[in-house]
């Protein structure tokens, strides 16, 4: 069965949006894993932010922060996988070993992070060349990629292309502190370089990701 690995921004998991949208989420995962295969990897969002925060204001070390993010990360795939009930495998792999174990029984597989310095940006990817997934959907808070900060600059321009090398001149000074992965990284762009994932940049919208699914030109393509 084909497969695909979608990294769920954690914004999906909020409290405000939560129960609504992780039930339309599961509707769509499990109807397209009739014929599909997906991993999902569900980011840590605001929640996670709030608790490295909160940890790094007592002292807490960088290294702790991550661990401190990938548990929170956790939690919010263990909500996806109640939401999809018996079409998920139930429990959480926590290393990319227990992934491709959990991939085997063809159900939908839901993880968080697996590695500490690690993004879940960066673990999908890793994720996808290790099951020789057909494809990595990275579903974010934007559109897609952009010329420009969108949410610092109006007039932004979605970018329908953009070659890997290109991205990585982008994101070259990107923060590496816990927390702070948002549209890519360095060490996710690496990965899809040396395995060529063919690589999608979208936003975290159900009807986006189904569209994407099934082979729509939507986001932001990523050409290696």
């Amino acid at each position: 069965m084909n497969r695909i690995v979608i990294k769920l921004s954690g914004s999906v998991f909020s409290e405000n949006a939560a129960k609504t949208s992780l039930q339309k989420y599961a509707a769509m995962f499990k109807s397209i894993s009739r014929k599909t295969q997906l991993v999902v990897v569900a980011g840590g969002g605001q929640i996670a932010r709030h608790y490295i925060n909160v940890a790094r204001s007592f002292g807490v070390d960088e290294a702790s922060l991550d661990e401190l993010g990938i548990e929170v990360s956790r939690l919010n795939a263990q909500l996806l996988v109640y939401a999809l009930g018996k079409q998920a495998h139930t429990h959480i792999p926590k290393n990319l070993k227990e992934v491709v174990v959990a991939a085997d029984t063809g159900k939908i597989v839901v993880t968080g992070g697996l590695h500490p310095g690690q993004s879940t940006n960066a673990t999908s990817v890793q994720i996808a060349e290790k099951i020789n997934a057909s494809m990595f959907i990275n579903a974010t808070d934007v559109d897609g990629v952009y010329d420009a900060d969108p949410k610092t600059h109006k007039n932004a321009k979605l970018l329908k292309t953009i070659r890997l090398r290109n991205l990585r001149n982008m994101l070259v000074h990107e923060s590496t502190m816990a927390g702070a992965y948002d549209l890519m990284d360095i060490v996710a762009l690496k990965v899809i370089e040396r395995s060529r994932i063919p690589t999608r940049v979208i936003k975290a919208d159900v009807n986006a990701i189904k569209r994407a699914l099934k082979g729509a030109d939507v986001g932001t393509k990523i050409i290696t």
